[in-house]
């Protein structure tokens, strides 16, 4: 490791000492749950790709035994559930339903039908998921696969899917893919939620899950709804569902069992939907029910969240199926076991959700800010005191906000934040004003006294204002490390800690992008166009009038574009205005039209031809933008 972060001031391993007095740490339930059943570790413990190189060490996080002493970099109750987390492997939920966790942030579940298997997510990389598959076939049954379900749209469940089944056999019907919502819709939101804003939310994703943290007690213990992010050099692919699940009650027989479907749109995920098997009594609410608080507003960005709808929908499982269930098995963590328990965790969960929503509509009713109001609601100990209600992934304070965003919108209410200065300008005013030794000296003062939000408030001003100026740098950084340290939330600690490193170090470079080649590949034609269209640069396109067909041969579709007083636009059919048309493949015509500058040298090589003014892609070239994996996010 060649970056060392500080350790705990005093003020912090007292805070997190004290933490072991408020959390219930005697309760080591949990710790029995996530181990039961052990069929087969990971072999050695590791992921490899096609390479052989190593994308997935659990080696990494051998400091989370479970009789590892906390250290004071970690609230206690982070520390407790990363170790509750760390081992994986191959696990018997009941009999015929089998999961495969913690090689991957999602977990492999594996139902087996009478003359098939039956995949329930497929992890987030190919090489998980295959060695998923590998597991269970070595130390279980070797069956093919009838059926794979995408529980919702998100990566980390539909990522490994080329790892589960060939997509040939997909594409023949010989196995289906049943997933939420129509196939546009989901295809829509599974892509278009990775792709369109893709660079941002990658960005950010390395600070909230901690991609630029080393493993170890001082920066990364866990994502908290899975052990952690891999190496570089995992596949993330994607296959359109083929039968789609758009209402509740509809139900499937594969492979000799009944899986019926409670639709559940607009929850964890734009797509989503729970499960029921009645011959195995056995029940997934796929991420709206989990071992942590989820994110209403996801800090790597994503659509707000409707808690309201966590809530309902998590009732009317309970109505239907409340009653029957025996066991209960998620994407990410441990199952539950057991009638009563189930009940039990399903409506804590509920109430939850709805508690953070009620509570945070009532303040807002009553005149209060967003922020206002997160820093006062709180949940209610009979519900804050369960371990599967803890903040391992979302927090009260920025969930409640989140509500105030989906049912209020960005403004707060208050004038002054309707229009205000950009940060810099608004930086440079207050350093004028107050000066910046004065600033300085202030942010230290804060530091020494152990109020680090005030200080990396203050600090912000004079590093937005002076950004050369390293002595406010390592100081704000100083105190975002404590407020990492002392979080029991890990995508607070990762945003917290990585703002540390990149203030001393600079910006540390990585490349992680939702955006796959599969995932780019598979974007229906509209949300390539409105991918296309995000990366035109408006102002200095107001004069570009052009057109351009695209005909996509293998597709059997024509597309028209057109740039005009900075717009793009594109709609089905040829156009007899047309400058330009372009003939190719997809796999080639994607290409061209993110980055028009390559339709010569495929037309030269033969992969697409042009037919009129081929001038129109240099003159789209010269007003399309390229984005960053890299900009800045705590200097200007």
């Amino acid at each position: 490791m060649s970056y060392r972060p500080k350790e705990a001031t005093p003020v912090t391993a007292s805070i997190n000492k004290a933490g072991e007095s408020f959390y219930p740490l005697d309760d080591r339930h949990d710790f029995h749950d996530a181990r039961l059943n052990l069929i087969a570790p990971i072999p050695d413990g590791k992921v490899h790709n096609a390479s052989g190189d190593v994308v997935f060490d659990l080696g990494d996080f051998a400091y989370l035994t479970d009789d590892a002493p906390r250290p004071d970099t970690v609230d206690a109750s982070l520390w407790r559930t990363s170790q509750v987390i760390h081992e994986g492997g191959l696990y018997r939920v009941i009999d015929r339903i089998y999961q495969v966790r913690n090689n991957d942030i999602g977990n492999l579940t594996i139902v087996e039908g009478d003359d098939g298997l039956i995949i329930i997510d497929c992890t987030t990389s190919v090489e998980a998921a295959a060695q998923g598959m590998a597991l269970f076939r070595k130390h279980v049954a070797d069956k093919p696969v009838a059926a794979v379900i995408y529980t919702h749209t998100h990566v980390d469940h539909y990522g490994g899917v080329k790892g589960v089944v060939d997509a040939a056999d997909v594409a023949s019907g010989a196995v289906p893919i049943f997933a939420p919502g129509t196939i546009a819709s989901f295809d829509k939101f599974a892509i278009g939620e990775n792709v369109i804003a893709g660079n941002a939310m990658s960005r950010r994703a390395q600070y909230a899950f901690g991609n630029l943290l080393d493993r170890e007690p001082h920066q990364f213990v866990t994502l908290g709804a899975g052990i952690g992010n891999g190496k570089h050099g995992m596949t993330i692919s994607y296959i359109s569902p083929t039968d789609p699940i758009t209402e509740t009650g509809q139900t499937r027989t594969i492979a000799g069992l009944t899986f019926e479907f409670l639709y559940a749109p607009d929850t964890e995920a734009p797509e989503e939907m729970h499960i029921w098997i009645p011959e195995l009594k056995a029940l997934t609410c796929a991420e709206n029910a989990n071992h942590c608080l989820h994110n209403i507003q996801t800090l790597r960005g994503a659509r707000t969240r409707d808690a309201r709808n966590f809530a309902r929908y998590l009732d009317e499982t309970l109505e239907r199926w409340g009653e029957q269930a025996e066991v209960h098995y998620g994407p990410h963590s441990w199952p539950v076991w057991g009638n009563e328990k189930i009940v039990q965790f399903l409506e804590d969960q509920r109430d939850m959700y709805k508690y953070i929503h009620d509570q945070s509509l009532r303040l807002a009713n009553k005149g209060f800010t967003p922020l206002e109001a997160a820093e006062v609601i709180a949940l209610p100990d009979e519900l804050a005191h369960k371990w599967y209600n803890r903040q391992y992934h979302g927090t009260v304070h920025h969930d409640v906000r989140g509500v105030f965003t989906k049912e209020l919108g960005m403004w707060d209410g208050d004038p002054v934040s309707l229009h205000p200065h950009i940060p810099v300008e608004s930086a440079r005013r207050y350093v004028d004003l107050i000066g910046a030794d004065a600033i300085l000296a202030e942010g230290r003062r804060a530091f020494d006294e152990g109020d680090y939000r005030w200080a990396t408030e203050i600090l912000h001003k004079l590093v937005f204002a002076r950004p050369a100026d390293q002595e406010a740098k390592n100081l704000q950084a100083d105190a975002y490390e404590q407020m990492g340290y002392q979080t029991e939330a890990p995508q607070w600690r990762g945003i917290f800690l990585t703002a540390a490193r990149e203030l001393r170090e600079g910006i540390v470079e990585a490349v992680f992008s939702t955006a796959s080649p599969d995932s780019i590949l598979a974007m229906p034609l509209d949300v390539l166009f409105d991918f296309a269209g995000v990366h035109l640069i408006g102002d200095k396109a107001v004069d570009t009038d052009l057109r351009i067909d695209f005909d996509f041969t293998d597709v059997g579709e024509i597309w028209t574009v057109w740039v005009r007083r900075g717009v793009l636009n594109a709609r089905r059919g040829a156009s007899p205005e047309t400058r330009l048309t372009v003939s190719g493949p997809k796999s080639a015509l994607v290409g061209i039209v993110l980055a028009p500058a390559t339709g010569a040298p495929l037309a030269e090589a033969g992969r697409v031809t042009l037919d009129g003014d081929s001038s129109a892609l240099t003159g789209l070239a010269a007003v399309m933008d390229t984005f960053d994996p890299n900009f800045a996010i705590v200097t200007p």
